[in-house]
């Protein structure tokens, strides 16, 4: 059932799942890591997200496996509660309330019972016991705390248990700090903060020996050091291992402690030989930094996250089975922008590249390398980066820009034209224009009229100029190409924003605080259109009846509303706007205005002086890209208030929350038991269609008896299907009882059959009155009708008086009798 709603910002995707370590079950069947708010369950074979174990209403900052039972896990967040899920089927088990914020935790065997967590206290974190209370209920409240560590990393990667809980080992800053929990006593080893060669050796990650004392430090200077002999603080020793140049981000033992798994910034996993350090093993171009290492409890199967939101499964350090790749997050140069053929978000993604997201499914559905060159990780370096992007109206052609920042007069960028293949489903280098400008490029329109008979590209630039790039089709041995159609310019200045009217018979292109409309039949200046100083920042043409409007916003914090068949200034208002779009599929415009460090929406249409709708302090921060997403299926709202979202969603992004995605739904979704009428749903007999009631006059009594419904309730099966298959009762109990409660009684049967069978004869009776009425009703008496005569009875009413007289009343008469 849909019920109506306010509006509201809802979380669509594109979190991080790779800021916290993942974890692999012990069948290395699934893959589970923190993303956002919940905990994602995936298949390390297909790479399908299987469950969202959803319940936290913070970050997730941990993820770990039961130790007592391999098919439960624990969650902490920042919302200051641990959760126990069931994984494999998705459900929530318990949930303990902490009431600290939980930056991370970690678990031991040894230790049944008491999960380790680290939380702040005043300007540092602590690591606290925390002794899980055994309760039957659902929300349990943990008092018990006790302190094991002061002033530890908030860096998950940096605490770790060993020899299977013996002791737990910390570092932070140039200190590595043992606590042994049967001595109660913890030792601690310093190191200098440069070594001899200038090497820093500040601590960035720790592992433990599964079976042997040692333990296994990473560097920032890329080396590694195995500890050994720290039971005792003064006869402590470590071997030094280097391979990495830049700090070491995550170490992994295997199982049996037979190798160690390193990784940093090369994207290169490091395996070396635990008793021959010299020996080592490598598997690289992985594709970006590596951020976490994991290992499953059999060995099978390695893990490793990267900073480009992606979680790669390699099967022993031979080869890459699968990747997960998340929403990439980085510095969005281009737009916002919706694939017209796959529906899909386009926007940065991986250094040179193009992500296309699916928003309906939340997964990466492809990566375009637009540069074409290996991307070098190294500090400092200037290399080529995709700044702008265009679709054309049907989705064939791609047009984009690349640059590359170095001294200004070595500035690099090129104007590439891609083309979609129907055979390969991608988009093909079509045509390359190096240097198509003097100067860099300012922005860039397609033209979206899906009836123009010419594919046409604008790009503006600060050299004072802006292009028109056609495509011109030339012979078939050729193929299509592409051309300068257009140069265009007004009086030396800079042209700032560009857009074309939804039938592509415009063009308008500001120049500072000036806005001139062009034809693009001809290229001849027609207008322009000049407003208080300050630039343009925004340029939009209005759609369908509001193509007449064309709107702006300049620095000055105005919104200018533009008549283009009066040329003259249509409205104004002082709006600090700080993104403008229109939807192309209605006449709505989105304003996101900046103030107090919130972002208002105003949805508007240019022809009304009265927003349609309006949204206070949508989202904290500035919002710096957004874009309107074609519903797959139009809705049909009936307030006026979220009747601009039928045929679009609005998504967004800001600058502080990159890490999310979101998008505005008008509806409240509930659960209800009307929903889609299954062959399953008919067996369990819960949901029955009625029939009209001129039906069920005509059926007899024992079709309502067949119509009745069956005696199960909503809640029970609810419980029959979301219980976990282990923990229920056996299938013949079960069937046993669901065919009993099918069974019709024999005395209902037969007093069905009875009032058929007396309905029969009063029908036969019925139809032998009928003539006699009739021939009465033809001949009055004095040709008149008498007032006292009585009306005919309905064959509904003579039923029920049937049926009275048939019924018991010798109870009244034991009454009456003295």
């Amino acid at each position: 059932m849909v019920e109506h709603g306010d509006i509201r910002v809802v979380h669509r995707g594109g979190s991080k799942i790779n800021s916290r370590q993942p974890v692999i079950s012990n069948d290395s069947k699934l893959l589970l890591c923190a993303s956002g708010e919940c905990v994602k369950v995936f298949s390390t074979s297909t790479e399908v997200c299987i469950h969202d174990l959803r319940g936290h209403t913070d970050l997730v900052t941990g993820v770990l496996i039961k130790p007592a039972n391999h098919l439960q896990s624990y969650s902490c967040s920042l919302d200051g509660t641990i959760r126990l899920w069931d994984f494999t089927d998705g459900i929530l088990i318990k949930t303990y309330t902490i009431g600290y914020p939980i930056y991370s935790m970690c678990m031991s065997a040894n230790h049944e019972g008491v999960i380790f967590i680290v939380t702040p206290v005043q300007e540092s974190f602590q690591l606290v016991a925390v002794h899980l209370p055994q309760s039957g209920d659902q929300l349990v409240e943990a008092r018990e705390l006790s302190a094991v560590l002061s002033d530890v990393s908030s860096n998950p990667a940096a605490i770790v248990f060993g020899r299977g809980g013996e002791y737990i080992a910390s570092a932070k800053g140039l200190q590595l700090e043992v606590y042994f929990f049967k001595k109660q006593k913890a030792y601690r080893f310093s190191l200098k903060e440069n070594n001899k060669k200038g090497g820093k050796n500040t601590f960035t990650c720790v592992a433990c020996h599964p079976k042997e004392d040692c333990i296994a430090t990473g560097h920032e200077d890329g080396k590694i050091r195995l500890w050994r002999n720290f039971s005792h603080k003064k006869e402590y020793t470590y071997t030094t291992l280097h391979w990495h140049h830049s700090a070491v981000s995550s170490l992994c033992f295997t199982p049996e402690g037979t190798n160690l798994l390193s990784g940093g910034i090369e994207s290169v996993l490091v395996q070396w030989k635990y008793s021959q350090e010299s020996q080592r093993d490598f598997l690289p171009r992985l594709g970006a930094a590596i951020t976490h290492i994991a290992v499953s409890p059999d060995g099978a199967l390695f893990c490793t996250s990267h900073s480009d939101n992606k979680i790669t499964i390699i099967q022993s350090c031979v080869k890459v089975s699968a990747v997960i790749q998340g929403l990439v997050k980085g510095d969005v140069r281009t737009d916002l922008m919706v694939d017209p053929r796959s529906k899909a978000l386009v926007l940065n993604g991986k250094p040179g590249h193009l992500q296309f997201y699916s928003l309906q499914r939340d997964k990466l559905l492809y990566n375009l390398d637009i540069v074409q060159q290996e991307y070098i990780h190294e500090a400092g370096l200037q290399q080529f980066e995709v700044v702008r992007a265009a679709f054309d109206a049907s989705g064939s052609w791609l047009a984009t820009v690349e640059e590359r920042k170095q001294k200004v007069a070595e500035l690099e960028f090129n104007l590439k034209l891609w083309a979609f293949d129907e055979q390969t489903q991608s988009f093909v280098l079509n045509t390359t224009i190096s240097a198509p400008h003097e100067a860099p490029i300012t922005d860039m329109c397609s033209c979206q009229a899906a009836d123009s008979q010419t594919t046409m590209l604008v790009s503006a630039s600060k050299d004072g100029h802006f292009k028109a790039w056609q495509l011109a089709t030339q012979a078939q041995t050729e193929g299509p190409s592409w051309s300068c159609d257009f140069v265009g310019a007004y009086h030396g200045l800079v042209p700032e924003r560009c857009c074309f009217s939804a039938d592509g018979s415009l063009l308008a292109v500001s120049f500072q605080e000036v806005v001139t409309v062009w034809s693009t039949a001809s290229w001849e200046l027609l207008t322009t259109l000049s407003q208080p100083p300050k630039a343009i920042r925004d340029l939009c043409f209005g759609r369908l009846s509001c193509s007449k409007y064309l709107l702006g916003t300049n620095a000055n914090n105005l919104l200018c509303c533009w008549n283009l068949l009066t040329c003259s200034l249509e409205w104004s208002t002082s709006m600090d706007v700080s993104l403008l779009l229109a939807d192309p599929l209605s006449e709505n415009m989105a304003a996101f205005c900046f103030q107090d460090g919130c972002t208002d929406l105003f949805v508007f249409k240019p022809s009304e002086p009265r927003p349609l709708f309006s949204h206070k302090a949508v989202c904290s921060g500035k919002v710096t890209r957004a874009v309107f997403a074609p519903r797959e299926e139009m809705l049909e709202s009936c307030e006026d208030s979220s009747q601009w979202l039928n045929r679009s969603q609005l998504y967004f992004l800001t600058q502080y929350m990159l890490s999310h995605l979101f998008f505005f739904f008008p509806f409240k979704l509930l659960i209800d038991d009307n929903v889609a009428m299954t062959p399953f749903y008919l067996l369990l007999g819960k949901h029955r269609q009625q029939q009209q009631d001129d039906r069920e006059e005509a059926s007899g009594a024992a079709e309502a008896v067949l119509r009745t419904p069956l005696p199960q309730g909503s809640a029970a099966i609810r419980e029959l299907l979301q219980t976990p298959a282990h923990v229920l009762p056996s299938t013949s109990f079960l069937c046993s009882m669901f065919v009993q409660s099918l069974l019709i009684s024999i005395t209902d049967s037969r007093s069905a059959e009875e009032e058929m069978e007396s309905e029969k004869e009063e029908q036969e009776s019925e139809e032998e009155m009928e003539p006699s009425v009739t021939r009465s009703q033809q001949a009055p008496v004095g040709g008149e009708e008498t007032e006292s005569e009585v009306p005919p009875l309905t064959k509904a009413q003579a039923r029920e008086l049937r049926r009275v007289r048939k019924l018991d009343h010798s109870w009244l008469s034991g009454l009456l009798d003295p």
